[in-house]
């Protein structure tokens, strides 16, 4: 690491401690040339692959953005938003790869989304997995039904 005052070369570590749940490292260290000591933070970045092969740092604001248009008219708030995108995030770094399909991070929200409300996970599932027909519709519906035992879901408590 590059001292920030003499451009150095070498610095030493002095001390190393974990920063916003391990997913970042703080470390103290100190310059071998000049003995002033700076601050690094290093953070793992996790990359998203688009289906055009673009590849782009993780966003947990556009899986808000894509999940609040699903949820759109439903009663979910903005904090159970932002947890389903922290478990995406989640998720996806415990497969401990640095970079993720598109494709990976929409199976990640579905399930998390799935449990928050079924009618938002229809519209995204819809628009993810490229409903063609009202057959898929049927098939999502019945795959849920068969989740809660034949009977409807149990209705969500409205939002004040």
């Amino acid at each position: 690491m590059r001292c920030p005052y003499c451009r150095h070369a070498d610095s030493r570590v002095v001390d190393s401690r974990e920063q916003d749940e391990g997913q970042a490292i703080r470390r103290r260290r100190s310059c071998q040339a000049c003995g002033r000591r700076f601050t690094t933070i290093e953070e793992a970045t996790l990359a998203v692959i688009k289906r055009s092969g673009v590849t782009e740092p993780f966003s947990r604001a556009k899986v808000i953005s894509g999940v609040r248009r699903a949820c759109q008219g439903r009663p979910v708030d903005e904090d159970a938003l932002a947890q389903l995108a922290q478990s995406v995030e989640e998720t996806i770094r415990a497969n401990g790869v640095a970079e993720v399909n598109s494709d990976e991070v929409g199976l990640a929200i579905l399930g998390p989304l799935r449990a928050l409300d079924e009618v938002a996970y229809l519209r995204f599932a819809s628009v993810y997995q490229a409903f063609s027909s009202v057959d898929d519709f049927e098939k999502a519906i019945v795959d849920l039904r068969a989740e809660h035992g034949g009977r409807p879901p149990a209705e969500p408590d409205p939002v004040t």
